[in-house]
């Protein structure tokens, strides 16, 4: 897991904002993925922030934990 806030943005990421959200903004996380890794963004700093990187393994066990 990383949390490395990059320079360039990862290309061409489909950032998905949590089903939990709602319309009128605030706190709200977004989710995009590549072939290797899945990314995590606060989605109120969407432009600047940090990004979390977990590598496939790594969100599956995330996953599996939280839907505990």
């Amino acid at each position: 897991m990383s949390t490395d806030h990059y320079a360039t943005r990862p290309a061409a990421l489909a950032w998905f904002k949590s089903s939990y959200s709602g319309t009128s903004g605030g706190d709200c996380v977004e989710v995009a993925r590549d072939l290797d890794a899945v990314y995590v963004r606060d989605s109120k700093s969407a432009g600047n922030g940090a990004v979390l990187r977990l590598g496939k393994d790594g969100w599956a066990t995330f996953i599996a934990h939280a839907a505990e």
